[in-house]
């Protein structure tokens, strides 16, 4: 009897002995750093809507602050301008709406090398959805149609921006307490 006997204690891989080497990543907290919604035509604005689409110029730009060795903060900043053009060609600012939205993100056992593409990358097309539906809520709430965003590929431009800083460009600084240095997606 004692030949068939099987010696149980051996931990399978990837189970609670290597779980606490694992890359962990998490949303600790979401929030509405900064919001501002501008009218400052009304409501001469308010008139020409139904005649033209405005023109429409949308900015976005990412940053990264390290709070302390687990936990990162990324700022998602979003601005929007949308003027009319009359018929003789002069421009009347419709709305400026500005938003900045942070997330904390908790963050263990990741290596450095993909540290920057995570918190520029992943963490901002994670964060995007809600910034999105805090921008179409402020310009509906504002009178106008609601901006609807159209979804932003942050790999492709941290991609264009890494391409740029290779071809010589000006680099992007790191932030003085080591964060990787903010993109900007205009």
């Amino acid at each position: 009897m004692a030949e068939n006997e099987t010696d149980n204690t051996q931990t399978p891989v990837g189970g609670a002995a290597d779980a606490g080497q694992a890359p962990q990543a998490g949303v600790l907290a979401q929030y509405v750093k900064d919001l501002s919604f501008e009218n400052p035509n009304a409501p001469a604005s308010m008139q020409g809507q139904n005649t033209a689409k405005p023109a429409i110029d949308v900015s976005v730009n990412v940053g990264v602050r390290k709070m302390n060795d687990e936990m990162y903060e990324v700022d998602l900043k979003i601005s929007a301008k949308a003027e009319n053009v009359a018929e003789n060609g002069e421009r009347q600012v419709a709305f400026v709406v500005e938003l900045a939205y942070g997330t904390l993100f908790g963050i263990r056992n990741v290596q450095e090398e993909a540290m920057k593409p995570f918190l520029l990358i992943q963490a901002p097309t994670m964060m995007f959805p809600f910034a999105r539906r805090i921008i179409a809520d402020a310009t509906r709430d504002g009178g106008f149609p609601p901006l609807l965003l159209e979804p932003i590929n942050f790999e492709a431009l941290f991609a264009q921006q890494q391409a740029q800083e290779a071809a010589g460009a000006a680099p992007a600084q790191p932030a003085e307490d080591g964060a990787p240095a903010p993109i900007n997606l205009n």
